[in-house]
């Protein structure tokens, strides 16, 4: 699952999210956490298309 792509537009994958969510700070709050991922990896920055599944990757990693 970490190799999947969920931003083809950046060809940002889940791994990437998972970096940027240990690197960057950190936030309960899900949009804020989408907001400094979007920061740091770009993604959903293109199309825009694939928010949604970026917003349930992070969503997932957070209650994990």
């Amino acid at each position: 699952m970490e190799n999947v792509i969920v931003c083809n537009c950046k060809k940002v994958s889940v791994a990437d999210i998972e970096r940027a969510m240990s690197n960057g700070e950190h936030f309960s709050d899900v949009e804020k956490e989408f907001e400094e991922v979007q920061r740091l990896t770009e993604c959903s920055t293109g199309c825009g298309g694939c928010h949604d599944k970026i917003m349930g990757v992070i969503s997932d990693l957070m209650n994990e």
